[in-house]
């Protein structure tokens, strides 16, 4: 495993952090004994650095993290979790879920504490209500070790953030897909030059960069060096400087060995410059035959009708870049069908959704799902063909 000093810290921290949003589940529940194993595997393996928050496994992760991470496991490796923030709505309950995750996590103090996906509605209330002067406080008591933010906005409200506080941290969105969205390549840069280092979330666009279409290996075909989805996507991020930790959500051993391994090699595998250009043109053509920016977060849910919109969107998706509806139109009727078989705890499928809107607002790529929904329905339901121009109507 590679180490790198992070910011102004003397911290040496793995160049690839866990992200605990993403552990195996079984029954809808975290498979606590294939997690518990991919935990002590990522530590022993050098990774160092584990990422959780209040929201993630709807509220699990946080709590198995609790029973596994030991007095000693825990002095081996830096914990972070997040503040959530669109649960704030008056002073006391920032202490209340604080005191919570700490409960849950079995321990007395946290070594990176973020406030959870920043925008500016969330960052003006949490402002006025003085959580600014509390991370402060939390800092002097020694409950927290560094502060800092994770962030789903425009760069305009990056920027403004980034000037508001002394953040020791920043967690940002960002891929090659990335380069322009959210904080993006121009967010990234700013924060270095203000000396706060920035770790990077969603670095396989919540697997979408996994599996490549054949229009999109055409592309990399093209290169002097050929690699795979995985190792190329983590690979854009290593060679830039500016990015600490990259964050992989892994969610089976094979694919945390896999990482590792990458990770390990990073140094010298580094890219050509003739494959820089490839990944603008790979960047262009994912555009044109993946319409929707999902990134399989889970923020949108639960659902008040159980539509499992993350999974509508993935087969929508992929239906799109494989242009194979058919096998799309069958995973879409296999939601119906585990649900009859009892498979499936409620039929997921997009048909279900009433457009109440409950969703829209805790998008944090700001998609229209509720307007999307019932004609994502139409398609996977074989009610109606794709088209490129029908998400536009």
């Amino acid at each position: 495993m590679i180490y790198k000093k992070f910011g102004k810290t003397d911290l040496d921290i793995s160049i690839l952090g866990l992200g605990c949003m993403r552990f195996p589940v079984q029954d809808n529940k975290i498979n606590q004994t294939e997690a518990e194993e991919l935990i002590m595997t990522a530590i022993d393996k050098g990774i160092n650095y584990l990422d959780t928050a209040y929201f993630y496994h709807f509220g699990e992760s946080e709590t198995l993290l609790g029973q596994v991470l030991t007095k000693e496991i825990r002095k081996k490796i830096y914990l972070a979790t997040k503040l959530p923030s669109w649960l704030i709505k008056e002073k006391a309950d920032i202490a209340r879920y604080f005191q919570e995750q700490l409960d849950k996590l079995q321990t007395d103090y946290i070594d990176f504490y973020l406030i959870h996906t920043l925008n500016k509605n969330y960052w003006t209330l949490l402002k006025e209500l003085g959580v600014l002067e509390w991370l402060d406080n939390l800092k002097k008591s020694g409950k927290i070790g560094y502060a800092g933010f994770s962030f789903h906005d425009n760069y305009p409200v990056f920027k403004d953030i980034i000037d508001g506080y002394n953040w020791d941290f920043c967690q940002i969105q960002y891929n090659f897909m990335n380069l322009d969205y959210q904080a993006g390549e121009k967010g990234l840069k700013y924060a270095v030059s203000k000396n706060i280092p920035v770790i990077v979330m969603e670095p396989l666009l919540g697997g979408k960069l996994v599996n490549t279409p054949p229009a999109i290996q055409e592309i990399w075909n093209q290169g002097p060096v050929q690699r795979d989805p995985v190792e190329r996507a983590l690979q854009w991020l290593w060679d830039q400087p500016e990015v600490s930790i990259v964050l992989s959500g892994m969610s089976n051993l094979d694919q945390l060995e896999a990482n590792i391994q990458y990770a390990a090699q990073a140094e010298q595998k580094k890219l050509q410059p003739a494959e820089w250009d490839l990944y603008k043109k790979a960047a262009a053509k994912y555009l044109e035959i993946s319409p929707i920016n999902c990134t399989n977060c889970k923020y949108c849910l639960p659902c008040p009708q159980n539509v499992d919109i993350p999974t509508n969107f993935r087969i929508f998706n992929e239906g799109c870049m494989y242009d194979n509806w058919q096998i799309a139109h069958g995973q879409y009727q296999w939601m119906e069908q585990a649900y009859q078989l009892k498979l499936d705890d409620y039929d997921g499928r997009a048909v279900h959704c009433i457009q109440c809107g409950e969703c829209d607002s805790k998008c944090p790529q700001n998609l229209p799902i509720s307007h999307w929904m019932p004609k994502v329905h139409k398609v996977l339901d074989n009610q109606q063909e794709y088209t490129i121009d029908l998400l536009k109507e």
